[in-house]
């Protein structure tokens, strides 16, 4: 079912320990079914490929109404440009523990001290109401996830090549000599992990509207497809 190119797969470096790595919070006493048809979409891949830029790519579409886009608790503090509720939920360490341990995300995961997660409430407010999720983790979550929802759909986005996704981590210029080493490692880490996903779709440099489209695309079809699916949460 995935579409892909020969040169997605490069020679890959030797890859190293990944920086974190997903946890399952648990499973809630009790599962809700989605409406018919309603997909939680997950879309994964290595930093650098454009995931953001797909989303708002996607979001600028003429059907957004259609999606629900989880927005992830952190206990972080914000950056000057960030938005509550827009780009995080910033929560106190004490309350995003007391979320975990009700089993209140889908999965979470700590990162240089901070914690990360997917609310549960979210995305099974969403599938009731009969809308597409959207969730955008890494590949550690993203197995958490499917482990517990096995309906969901695992979207990977790829580069055009290694050398094209190491010269975009280049260009920002916002890591150490030995950040970007790391992040091009982990990158291999996830590239190798693609067969996981139902569907593999390539980031053409400049071209994140494409890919939005695809996977517009693709989410159409799935529920055309599928249109008695009930995602169990």
């Amino acid at each position: 079912m995935t579409e892909t190119r020969s040169h997605d797969r490069p020679d890959l470096p030797e890859p190293l320990p990944p920086e974190h790595v997903s946890d399952d919070p648990g499973r809630p006493d009790h599962v809700i079914e989605g409406a018919p048809g309603a997909i939680l979409a997950i879309i994964s891949g290595p930093s650098g490929v454009g995931k953001d830029t797909i989303i708002d790519a996607l979001r600028r579409r003429p059907h957004t109404p259609e999606y629900r886009y989880v927005v992830t608790c952190t206990t972080r503090a914000p950056r000057p440009d960030e938005v509550e509720a827009v780009d995080y939920h910033f929560v106190s360490r004490a309350e995003f523990l007391r979320v975990r341990a009700d089993r209140g995300f889908l999965e979470a995961n700590e990162v240089h001290g901070n914690w990360y997660g997917s609310p549960r409430d979210q995305v099974r407010a969403a599938l009731a109401a009969g809308r597409n999720v959207i969730l955008k983790i890494d590949v550690q979550g993203a197995q958490v996830v499917k482990e517990q929802v096995s309906e969901a759909l695992l979207i990977f986005v790829v580069p055009p090549s290694l050398t094209t996704l190491f010269e975009r981590l280049r260009t920002r210029a916002t890591e150490t000599a030995d950040e970007l080493e790391l992040r091009q490692r982990n990158a291999a880490i996830e590239l190798a992990r693609q067969d996981d996903y139902d569907y593999v779709v390539v980031n053409e440099t400049g071209l994140a509207e494409r890919t939005a489209e695809r996977i517009d695309e693709i989410i159409a079809e799935e529920r055309r497809r599928n249109d008695d699916r009930r995602v169990r949460v």
